[in-house]
């Protein structure tokens, strides 16, 4: 059976969640004997070295259209053209009219949720506009959706008038680069790179309100006030601007001067940043999954994680849970696991575990299946 894969943007340079998701899982079933073959649509872009044609995977470039246009119209073209006997769309909508069968990735229903944090850029603010539109309208004629927790599947399924069997929970995995580095020439190197600072909290996030960087910046500030900052935060490739309106909007604009920045780093650099941190902070608001959770737990570094939606089920005992929404509460985690040693290899070890049970391959076998199950209906 022939099956297409949309992989909008997974060619582009500085690649997302879902970017990395897609390719993962496009790189795993490359690796899987099946009677499947995958045409993979993509937008052209830099970065076409990151994934190969292979014996079961053909790559389709399609022109660089606007979203709406690409996905709506020139996408279900080519599928079509390509004679594809499925469809997966893999980034939370599809188009509206195909002629194929269609298995979509729900990651998130976020954007139709009352709390849905105000998206503040306008890229974001349009994204959430066209999911609105399209999702509740393409998930009445899937035939299969696949989301990434058991959470996530909940809120769908209170959403939207689906029959249960047809949703699925398909656990996200972790790259097999991420683990801790024991090479200190490439530490060094890296810390060289990057200017990272002799001890570190790192936090991974960006602009997007559910990734709580004014929470991150207020705890920063009670801690500088308490004078019980115990190191620099690092942040990675983060808008400057956005950051020192948030810094203002707290009333502390100096607290920029306790943080370091990275400037972008390629997902296969990042092993060498989580390995020197102290501890990995990730207290987002809201979350489907929480993929650098897990990459840091394979870093072997501990972590603070949110007691709201996903990250409890996904992190497990794994890690020190906090109230996204209370920014002492985030304050007093960072200083516990900082200072308690105990604390620090207890999560450790835990996180090995925890993040052993999350992998790409698994995800593939599952999504196959899945796509059996739609095929044979």
């Amino acid at each position: 059976m022939k099956i297409g894969i949309e992989a909008q943007r997974i060619f582009r340079k500085k690649k997302h969640g879902m970017d990395m998701v897609a390719l993962e899982l496009i790189k795993h079933l490359q690796q899987i004997e099946s009677e499947h073959q995958f045409v993979v649509f993509v937008k052209p872009d830099e970065d076409s070295d990151c994934l190969k044609e292979s014996n079961n995977v053909k790559i389709v470039e399609i022109n660089a259209a606007p979203y709406p246009i690409w996905e709506q119209c020139l996408l279900p073209i080519a599928a079509k053209k390509e004679g594809v006997q499925l469809l997966h769309c893999t980034s939370n909508t599809a188009p509206l009219f195909m002629s194929m069968p269609l298995v979509l990735t729900l990651h998130d229903i976020i954007y139709l949720e009352k709390l849905n944090f105000n998206a503040g850029t306008t890229y974001q603010k349009f994204g959430n506009l066209y999911r609105r539109w399209n999702v509740p309208a393409i998930t009445g004629k899937a035939k299969a959706v696949l989301t990434v927790s058991d959470f996530e599947r909940e809120r769908i399924l209170s959403y939207f008038q689906m029959p249960p069997s047809l949703v699925h929970t398909v656990y996200n995995g972790v790259g097999s680069h991420f683990k801790k580095i024991k090479d200190e020439v490439l530490l060094k190197e890296a810390k060289q790179k990057y200017k990272l600072p002799d001890h570190f909290i790192f936090y991974l996030g960006n602009t997007d309100p559910k990734k709580n960087v004014i929470g991150v910046l207020k705890a920063l500030s009670i801690l500088k006030a308490r004078k019980t900052l115990p190191c620099k935060l690092l942040m990675l490739d983060i808008d400057r601007n956005y950051l020192l309106k948030i810094a203002s909007q707290i009333g502390d604009p100096g607290i920029l001067d306790d943080v370091s920045f990275t400037g972008y780093v390629p997902n296969n650099e990042l092993p060498a940043i989580y390995c020197q941190a102290s501890l990995f902070l990730y207290p987002s608001l809201r979350e489907s999954f929480g993929i650098p959770m897990i990459e840091a737990m394979r870093c072997e570094v501990p972590v603070i994680t949110s007691t709201t939606s996903s990250m409890p089920e996904v992190a497990g005992d794994a890690a020190l849970l906090t109230d996204p929404f209370n920014a002492s509460d985030i304050a007093d985690a960072i200083v516990k696991l900082f200072h308690d040693k105990a604390l620090q290899n207890s999560l450790i070890k835990k996180g090995i575990i925890r993040s052993g049970l999350f992998s790409w391959h698994k995800n593939a076998e599952q999504t196959i299946e899945i796509y059996q199950q739609v095929l044979n209906k």
